[in-house]
């Protein structure tokens, strides 16, 4: 009878533990996987290429050109390819680029962080205690040659056509300008606004120079303007109006400075175009023509066949975008500030990461922004910590490697051509963006090291750099305050 008892005993709580481990394996789904397939360090290009009808015309060509850009004077949209900066340094090898990448990387960071700490210790608006269409022109918190992407538009009548850094944590636009008195040295010709039949200065008393933060004037009462860099690098020049030219489109009366002193860490762009969303920006100064829509795709680096673009316009709207909500700090109008709610890796949300660590508060302070210009996302210290202690838990069957740089979560990858990682989810409210494994584990030298793409930062401040935007249509509707992403945009 005991021994019937005991047997008894021994099946109930063999069922009990069976019960309770298969309760178990049910609220603890296994983990999804995402395949990386493995690839070296991008080579940079060894030419440019560009549509023909941006390339460089000369005598009667340009008047031609001149006639075909005032019959698009309606268009709605226009289109252009770009580069990344690393397509004007092709006699580094991969190795020093990726190293010049992350030094440019870490001076934005910084830069951005003190741009957004400054606006938030003001007691005053920078919008709200100004005139109507106030913004500030000197907000851009990076060195001009930390903008990563630039393309080739025309300047002037007859267009002259040179490289722009794209930037959308910069508001205004400009180029250096003859006379110089001091230029760095830029891929084209310094741009001449005296050969322009369409370039007009401002005066001080006009609206578009008091929408300066701190506009000057010069004994000929003409506005000058100055956009100083969170490194010390600076342009300072004429406040004027000129066209911009798009693969034959034209657009009139984009207010731009004329830098006749560029001083700083530029490289080989002639300038730069805001993007930002401060009122002196290209978006805004366009947003009649263009609805205030815009979006771009950057291209993997490693895949040329791919090349990255922006559109203007209502085409710019991809119909296969997920959106977010765009933010408004108070303080500061050029940063796009989006709502991130939470992060998954493996199919399930981290625990420790909350919308509250990456809140954007009343004085300014915290928030996540979305830049064009930072290659490695940086989040807040904590939810950092969180998201990587979550992915190394994911990745136990990967082989470990040393830390490089700032990334402190590496993987020896040598020898195979494709591994399984967790993947990556960012939920913001209304859109959960999913990455591909290359958004998010990358090479760093050409030895096999491949590390976790993220970094964390102890500001309040995160910010989506473009490594996570590659390969997205990312979607620009300000008329609409939203910002949105199409999956495979780049086709």
């Amino acid at each position: 009878m005991e021994g019937k008892k005991a047997r008894n005993a021994v099946l109930f709580f063999s069922f009990l533990t069976a019960t309770l481990a298969s309760l178990s394996s049910a609220s603890t789904p296994p983990l999804e996987y995402e395949t990386l397939l493995l690839t070296s360090l991008p080579i940079p290009q060894q030419t440019l290429s560009w549509p023909d009808s941006e390339s460089e015309l000369t005598g009667s060509d340009l008047e031609s050109e001149t006639a075909a850009a005032e019959e698009t004077e309606t268009s709605l949209s226009i289109s252009a390819q770009l580069h990344h900066i690393d397509a004007l340094s092709a006699d580094k090898s991969p190795e020093q680029l990726f190293d010049l990448r992350l030094q440019r990387d870490a001076l934005r960071v910084k830069n951005l962080v003190e741009v957004t700490a400054a606006a938030a210790s003001r007691n005053v608006s920078r919008t709200r205690g100004a005139a109507p269409g106030f913004s500030s022109s000197v907000i851009s918190g990076l060195a001009q040659g930390s903008g990563e992407y630039f393309t080739r538009l025309g300047v002037g009548t007859p267009p002259r056509y040179v490289y722009m850094v794209l930037d959308t944590g910069s508001d205004v636009v400009w180029l250096q300008c003859a006379p110089c008195r001091k230029c760095y040295t830029q891929a084209d010709p310094v741009f001449d606004p005296s050969k322009s039949r369409s370039f007009a200065r401002i005066s001080c008393g006009s609206p578009l120079c008091r929408k300066l933060d701190s506009p000057g004037c010069n004994q000929r009462k003409m506005c000058l303007y100055q956009v100083s860099y969170g490194d010390g690098s600076f342009t300072t020049g004429e406040f004027s109006t000129e066209t911009l030219t798009f693969r034959r489109t034209r657009i009139g009366r984009v207010a731009l400075g004329c830098g006749h002193d560029n001083e700083g860490l530029f490289v080989g762009a002639a300038g730069l175009l805001g993007l930002g969303r401060g009122r002196l920006s290209f978006p805004f100064q366009t947003g009649l023509r263009f609805n205030r829509k815009f979006s771009y795709c950057l291209a993997d680096r490693s895949a040329s066949s791919k090349p990255s673009s922006m559109v203007f316009g209502d085409s710019a709207v991809s119909r296969t975008a997920r959106f977010t909500p765009l933010l408004t700090n108070p303080k500061l109008d050029t940063f796009y500030y989006l709502e991130l709610l939470a992060i998954s890796v493996g199919g399930s949300r981290v625990r420790g990461i909350s919308a509250s660590l990456f809140k954007l508060d009343q004085a300014g302070n915290g928030g996540v922004i979305i830049d064009s210009g930072t290659s490695v996302t940086r989040l807040t210290r904590p939810a950092y910590v969180a998201l990587r202690d979550a992915f190394r838990a994911g990745s136990v069957n990967l082989k470990r490697a040393p830390e490089f740089s700032l990334f402190d979560t590496c993987y020896d990858l040598s020898g195979k051509t494709e591994v399984k990682v967790p993947t990556v989810v960012l939920h913001f409210r209304g859109a959960d963006v999913s990455f591909p494994a290359t958004n998010y584990l990358i090479p760093v030298d050409s030895s096999g090291t491949f590390c976790f793409a993220f970094a964390g930062t102890m500001s309040g401040l995160s910010i989506i750099g473009n490594i996570q935007q590659q390969g997205f249509r990312v979607v620009y509707d300000l008329a609409g305050s939203r910002v949105g992403f199409a999956p495979r945009g780049c086709a």
